[in-house]
């Protein structure tokens, strides 16, 4: 809901659990005035005090009270007096500042899209749209700043259009938003990590001064996630207040929170002001992605619970979001590149035996790709490999009842490739410098719109040869080089003009292969963020397999992602990534905490193996509607144990999973509490022959089994009678 007050100018939004307040100036400066916990009415009560601070200064003569400052301001500029992180910095034959002045609004029931980028979506049922224009009256720059909310969901979306009259200007930052709340007494939820060590959950202090996380690399990165909140310093899982902020978006980004000395933070989320300069024309215009922001009093739990609902509801278009996954197995740590078409039919044949659902044809299907070296970018079927086709392939492993899937990395180019003898100005490079290699191979230009139409063509192409119904999208690298054309003194455009063109590709193949479900992976979890979610509703989290690092990872991207649109398999041992021996249960347990999958030789196992992965699918087919879809509960944490469950949505059914990394002498016993229950509803679990009401499972609680083993889990399902 959104509420005008024309005499005070005041805007109210309301969502579930918060209100949001802004309100213009007699100055028509816009302020911010409130963000937090839902209130029916604003008085004003905390008033705006005008104090004359010195090194503050004034834009009005004789009023040394008033300074942009020390003003709560909702998207601000530098040069006019305001020394804080700024919103915006806009360059034109006038100077470098701006004094942007409430213009005009508008209110109207539902929301824009926004061109070319991925944005959050409703109907007029479910999501309201405030418009505010600020202008600059000597530079004729207007900036449209939009409130979209989602009052049953709880969420803000936020994003800013940044249009010239009759002068041109060179856009050197743009962020999506910015926010002053009034205390900076928080600690900063961040997911930081490296490659095979993804979104690992980072909690920090505010420190005097600018927190802020970002990336350059072309990508939202392995190392950081485009995704901030800020927390009271005492919150838990069920209790205390959380301001989060998502940016919709894959490429470079940056967030912050900056303490003031005034002991009031700004919060803004954006794209990258390093490595970005825009222009624009006369009477032009540039769209900054969106930032979505909620608040919780409710905890982390809240918080990770209405960003999993509002990305199922609001964000992800794909119309296989809301749907069960498919049990897979991926031939890559099986055979890796090394593979003929029998050893896949065998592979298969074992796989189907086993439950398993869909075959997953990783890399090396196509040109001369016998290693990492060459033929990215021809995306022709290997004969010697697979006489009988991708068709023939995908025929024989349907007719073992399973679907047929496909790897592709359209993004980049070998220098070995008859794509690149033919095109090597496709590739991304500047020039007079040689290339700069990853993984020896480079990445296509997807600035360039003859580029990005040979990618939907390509992959259009492979995808109609034969019954392909999922497609694994990787991207193995990070960009540099980039193109003098695109990045010189005068403009800095490149990065967002490659994230433009790869959401265009995407929009077109998703759009056009509405019945392929796409999994996207960038060696991992390098590039998932929502900006990919939006067109591809699931995500490797990370190439790590082994299932006591997945720990960590899992729970860092479950902290704000949903659960189904997390990839998780069971791998061989010892792993191939850390060299770990863990049970075979465990590997089972853990990836059973997201979309199940096994990336090993299956032909290699035991009798009893093969029979522990027939009883895991069979399991996991019992409440993967749970896991997929229900809601998430974190439970009993220590540097040595990990439990959570997650509820039906009906409380029908909780599954309960718990791992011990380390056995320990005389280690004290560990009890669990379950969440989420129907606490009059009596359970069943089978795994222990037992019957528990959910009250008591909630606060008495499960003891776990005492064994000495390391790496040692338990999965136990609990079914309402």
């Amino acid at each position: 809901m959104i509420r005008y007050q024309e005499q005070e100018g005041l805007f109210h939004l309301q969502a579930a659990e918060f209100s949001y307040i802004l309100q213009v100036l007699d100055s028509r400066h816009l302020v911010h005035r409130y963000f937090g916990k839902k209130i029916n009415h604003f008085d004003a009560s905390n008033t705006i005090v005008y104090l004359d601070r010195s090194f503050s200064p004034s834009p009005f003569a004789g009023n040394r009270t008033f300074s942009l400052d020390t003003l709560p301001q909702e998207y601000s500029s530098n040069g006019l007096g305001d020394f804080r992180t700024a919103a915006i910095d806009l360059r034109s034959a006038f100077g470098t500042a701006l004094d942007l002045k409430y213009k005009g609004h508008r209110i109207f029931k539902g929301k824009k899209s926004l061109s070319g980028l991925p944005a959050s979506f409703g109907d007029e049922e479910s999501v309201e749209t405030l418009e505010i224009d600020l202008y600059d009256e000597l530079t004729e720059v207007t900036v449209t700043l939009s409130y979209s909310v989602f009052p049953v969901a709880n969420y803000l979306a936020r994003s800013a259009n940044i249009q010239t009259g009759s002068h041109p200007a060179q856009i050197e930052k743009a962020l999506s938003f910015t926010l002053d709340l009034p205390h900076m007494d928080v600690h900063v939820h961040t997911l930081t990590g490296r490659y095979a060590f993804e979104k690992e959950w980072t909690v920090t202090p505010l420190p005097f001064g600018k927190y802020s996380i970002g990336s350059i690399r072309g990508a939202s990165s392995h190392s950081r996630t485009p995704f901030i909140a800020l927390a009271d310093k005492d919150v838990t899982e069920d209790h205390g207040q959380v301001y989060s902020a998502h940016l919709v978006y894959s490429g470079n980004f940056t967030a912050f929170a900056e303490a003031t000395p005034l002991h009031t933070t700004r919060w803004g989320m954006g794209l990258n002001d390093e490595q970005f300069s825009w222009s624009l024309g006369v009477n032009d215009a540039f769209q900054t992605p969106e930032a979505l922001l909620s608040y919780t009093d409710k905890g982390l739990t809240g918080m990770t619970q209405t960003s999993h609902d509002f990305i199922k509801n609001h964000l992800s278009r794909s119309p296989f979001t809301k749907q069960e996954r498919p049990i897979l197995i991926n031939n890559w740590e099986a055979t890796y590149f090394h593979f003929k078409e029998e050893k896949l039919l065998e592979l298969a044949k074992v796989a189907s035996q086993s439950g398993i659902e869909l075959f997953v044809l990783d890399d090396g299907w196509f040109g001369n790709r016998n290693n990492d070296e060459s033929s990215l970018g021809d995306w022709m079927v290997n004969k010697q490999k697979l006489p009988h086709g991708l068709d023939g392939l995908a025929h024989a492993v349907n007719n073992l009842g399973m679907e047929f899937g496909l790897w592709f990395e359209p993004e980049m180019i070998s220098v070995d490739s008859d794509l690149y003898r033919s095109h090597p100005d496709w590739a991304i490079r500047t020039s007079g410098r040689d290339h700069t290699y990853s993984r020896e191979q480079l990445v296509l230009d997807l600035s360039q719109e003859v580029v990005c139409d040979y990618i939907v063509e390509a992959v259009g192409k492979v995808l109609n040869s034969a019954n392909i119904t999922y497609v694994k999208w990787d991207m193995n690298r990070n960009i540099t080089n980039i193109p003098e054309g695109l990045a010189n003194d005068k403009k800095h455009e490149f990065y967002h003009r490659y994230m433009l063109g790869l959401y265009s590709v995407f929009d077109r193949l998703t759009s056009r292969f509405p019945h392929v479900l796409f999994e996207s992976c960038a060696g991992g979890g390098g590039r998932n963020d929502l900006g990919v979610l939006y067109y591809m509703p699931q995500a490797w989290a990370s190439d790590n397999t082994d299932a006591i690092g997945r720990l960590s990872i899992q729970e860092g991207t479950s902290l704000i992602y949903p659960v189904v649109s997390m990839g998780s398999h069971v791998s061989a041992v010892p792993n191939h990534q850390v060299g770990r021996i863990t049970p075979f249960s465990t590997r089972g347990n853990v990836a059973m905490m997201g979309n199940l999958g096994y990336e090993l030789d299956l032909t290699f196992l035991s009798e009893d193996e093969l029979a522990e992965v027939a009883e895991q699918t069979a399991t996991y087919k019992t409440i993967r509607q749970t896991v997929q879809f229900g809601k998430l509960y974190r439970l009993k944490k220590t540097a040595n144990t990990y439990a959570c469950n997650y509820v039906a949505e009906d409380q029908s059914q909780a599954v309960f999973t718990y791992v011990k990394v380390l056995s320990q002498p005389e280690a004290p016993l560990i009890q669990v509490r379950l969440k989420g229950l129907d606490p009059g509803a009596r359970y069943h679990c089978p795994n222990l022959d037992a019957v528990f009401y959910g009250d008591e499972l909630m606060n008495v609680g499960l003891t776990m089994p005492f064994v000495q083993k390391d790496y040692y889990s338990v999965q136990y399902i609990f079914n309402k009678l």
